[in-house]
């Protein structure tokens, strides 16, 4: 009988890791590879959705490298929540002062849109009803509302976010 694994990615703060884990549950095999980070201001946090990719590629490679493939019966993923800025074309999109296209991701623990967070919390808007009542800065919202007022240049090439 041949053996069953599933692929378990978690991408953190400050690392992407990957669990090979057989059938009864035991983890046969992990990885770890760290994150860059990009912290240019008190309370900005950057990341680039490229090195993500690539730990997430490297982990994987890694966990699976002594498993016939065929036997991999399924792979989830997890991660922060962070924002992710894409241009028209699907191309990583600067979300920085420096215009540096690598780092485009806004993470959750980037501070820089308090101010985008009160405005849309004191609007009472009924959408605040299904998320708590309110929205944390942490969240997604106030991160794309702070990039538009923020960055009006690249607001305009922007073409997706998540």
């Amino acid at each position: 009988m041949n053996q069953t694994y599933f692929i378990g990615v978690d991408v953190g703060s400050g690392s992407a890791r990957a669990a090979l884990v057989d059938q009864n549950g035991h983890v046969v095999k992990a990885s770890v590879k760290e994150l860059q980070t990009w912290k240019p201001k008190t309370d900005y946090y950057e990341q680039s959705s490229d090195d993500v990719w690539k730990c997430c590629e490297h982990v994987i490679k890694n966990v699976i490298q002594s498993v016939n493939p065929s036997h991999i019966k399924g792979i989830g993923f997890d991660a922060t929540c962070s924002l992710v800025a894409l241009d028209k074309n699907g191309n990583p999109k600067t979300v920085s002062f420096s215009k540096d296209n690598n780092q485009n991701i806004i993470m959750w623990m980037d501070h820089r849109a308090q101010v985008e967070a009160d405005f849309i919390n004191n609007s009472s808007h009924e959408i605040l009803k299904y998320v708590g009542g309110k929205v944390s800065l942490e969240m997604e919202m106030p991160k794309v509302l702070w990039l538009k007022k923020h960055l009006p240049e690249q607001w305009l090439e922007y073409g997706y976010f998540f």
